[in-house]
């Protein structure tokens, strides 16, 4: 196992465990690049740059974006020819396509504590992003890609996969990083479908996903009812349970709220 000093101070604060295994960041980078290598790739919370140097001699188009000043600092010193592409911005926060152009791709090792908030911010983009390649906390991980049926298939789960493909590539041990996390990591490949606009509601969509999985112990009977006047509404679906549901199935429900649902 190769590991590389750590330049730059990890931060509570900021979520930071800096990747140490080279080994493991150029499979990261490798995932991505081995689907396409025609985009510009934006990386999230490069840190130490484990992930940026694989970037950098594949020749790519990226941009690192990072909210740590000292990491932003160290790698501007470090890789003084890219100093444009290392920016101190907050992923969450700016506009992408400014930066990066109509089509873009995403990596990083995601800080864990807003892991989620990097997933819908790739979701207020999925136009632009074909491909996404990153570390979650391994539990995050398997319920981003698990199918229905499963306990800790969620609101995400089945948002991420109305619009992607998931696939769970590997799992990471908590001695690869600097410091340690206290649980271990995994690495997600999320691939666009051919989805272009959902055969629904979008945004009837999105809340009658959070709406189901509030109460997710209940059918969706239920949970949902707030959303009708009428509380005598027959449909297969709202016997089930929300993490019982597909996309497919999420979208006929959503077509029967919007068809039954009238204004309070």
């Amino acid at each position: 196992m190769n590991k590389m000093h750590q330049p730059v101070r990890a931060k509570k604060h900021l979520g930071q465990h800096f990747l140490n295994d080279e080994g493991i960041a150029r499979s990261i980078v490798d995932a991505l690049l081995d689907k396409d290598r025609s985009q510009a790739i934006i990386e999230v919370g490069p840190g130490t740059g484990v992930l940026t140097q694989y970037m950098i001699e594949s020749e790519k188009h990226f941009f690192a974006l990072d909210v740590d000043t000292e990491s932003v600092e160290y790698l501007k010193t470090k890789y003084p020819l890219h100093n444009k592409q290392i920016l101190l911005a907050d992923f969450l926060e700016v506009d992408l396509q400014k930066i990066a152009g109509a089509k873009f791709n995403v990596i990083g090792n995601f800080p864990y504590n807003i892991s989620s908030q990097i997933m819908f911010k790739v979701l207020e983009n999925k136009d632009s992003v074909d491909f996404c390649v990153g570390m979650f906390q391994k539990e995050v991980a398997m319920r981003l890609a698990e199918k229905p049926g499963s306990k800790v298939y969620g609101i995400l789960s089945v948002l991420l996969q109305a619009y992607y493909d998931i696939e769970y590539l590997f799992t990471v041990n908590e001695n690869a990083f600097t410091p340690p996390p206290k649980v271990k990591s995994a690495v997600i490949r999320l691939t666009r479908n051919n989805v272009k606009k959902l055969d629904c509601d979008e945004v009837l969509f999105k809340k009658v996903i959070k709406t189901a999985f509030n109460q997710r112990r209940k059918t969706i009977r239920n949970s949902i009812r707030i959303l009708f006047n009428n509380n005598d509404i027959r449909h297969p679906l709202l016997d089930k349970r929300p993490e019982q549901l597909s996309v497919a199935q999420f979208i006929e429900l959503t077509k029967f709220v919007g068809e039954q649902a009238l204004e309070k």
